[in-house]
């Protein structure tokens, strides 16, 4: 065997280790992006620094995208074995919710590309729904497996709209729209319930209560790309997003001792949502420190970003992304 194909066949093998949550990355890297360009839009921030991030998860996305297709032809079980699991399986909605965004982010440039992407990713998300919520009813789970994860295939419906509106989808956006919320009232209170009866979250688990940020966050972003303004209904989810956004902020000294774990990106897409979200209000409601207050979320979010993202990188440099779980 030749060291080219001896090494390829590591790296195939190693592959079987890979996290579906993984997925997550792009997620988190693009809605930085779709943050600062927000930002650009509203605070006066360099345009450069969005489209670039927008770019990178595109890069990104696609990389994992063709790693997990290396998977899933050399390793077929592994990746089975993650649709089956009651929790890493909620991370193929990351899939195609990273694909909407990506679809975004080619909107100033090819909206007629972006059109076509987003119908796709549309029709992607809603798969993995129907299949998500047809695995709940035929093969009930324990109580201890209703986690934060499991909002993203069915409550992400709602990221959507944002794009939808913009690209000249109102009618389907809103039943996106409403699909998404009404499923969120629907899971969010058994996740809670599961939350607060216990057992307690294992550590490496603990990071994934970012994503009932995401929510409220990002249901103000697409009501208001729904509606045109910043009024009532995006002011009453932008409410609840600052409530937990301030809980999560409490808890931070705890979330800081956790150990590194991909479940460390369930950081990064929540408080980008809530950036876009504050800095849409600042934009809608001029008032003194609203611009001061979308400045520091933007930089929190962005913070949290690169520390993900350097931790990240320098697991895949050590070889301790693509080790089995424990």
């Amino acid at each position: 065997m030749t060291a080219p194909t001896a090494a390829g066949g590591i790296v195939a093998g190693r592959l079987e280790h890979l996290p579906l949550p993984l997925f997550a990355a792009p997620m988190g890297v693009g809605g930085l992006g779709l943050a600062w360009r927000e930002a650009a839009r509203v605070l006066g921030a360099p345009e450069l620094i969005g489209e670039v991030l927008l770019g990178t998860a595109l890069a990104s996305w696609l990389l994992i995208a063709l790693l997990h297709v290396m998977r899933a032809l050399n390793h077929p079980g592994a990746l089975a074995g993650d649709l089956r699991h009651p929790i890493r399986s909620a991370f193929a909605g990351a899939v195609s919710i990273g694909l909407l965004i990506v679809a975004g982010g080619f909107i100033p440039y090819a909206p007629a590309f972006a059109a076509g992407l987003w119908l796709v990713a549309v029709g992607l998300h809603l798969a993995i729904g129907i299949w998500t919520v047809r695995g709940l009813l035929t093969a009930p789970r324990e109580a201890a497996t209703l986690l934060p994860p499991l909002l993203i295939p069915l409550v992400g419906n709602i990221v959507a709209p944002i794009f939808g509106a913009k690209l000249g989808f109102p009618t389907l956006s809103w039943m996106l729209f409403g699909l998404g919320m009404l499923l969120w009232a629907g899971i969010q209170p058994l996740i809670l319930g599961r939350i607060v009866s216990g057992p307690p979250l294992p550590g490496k688990l603990l990071p994934t209560l970012a994503i009932m940020l995401a929510p409220p966050a990002v249901g103000a972003v697409a009501l208001s790309a729904l509606t045109g303004g910043f009024d009532t209904g995006p002011l009453a989810l932008l409410g609840l997003a600052a409530f937990v956004a301030a809980v999560l902020l409490a808890m931070a000294g705890r979330f800081a001792a956790t150990p590194f774990a991909v479940s460390w990106w369930a950081w990064t897409f929540p408080s980008a949502a809530f950036s876009v979200a504050v800095s849409g209000f600042a934009h809608a409601h001029a008032a003194p420190g609203v611009t001061v207050a979308a400045w520091a979320v933007l930089a929190l979010a962005t913070a949290i970003g690169l520390i993900v993202g350097a931790a990240t990188l320098r697991a895949a440099a050590l070889g301790e992304l693509l080790k089995p779980e424990t």
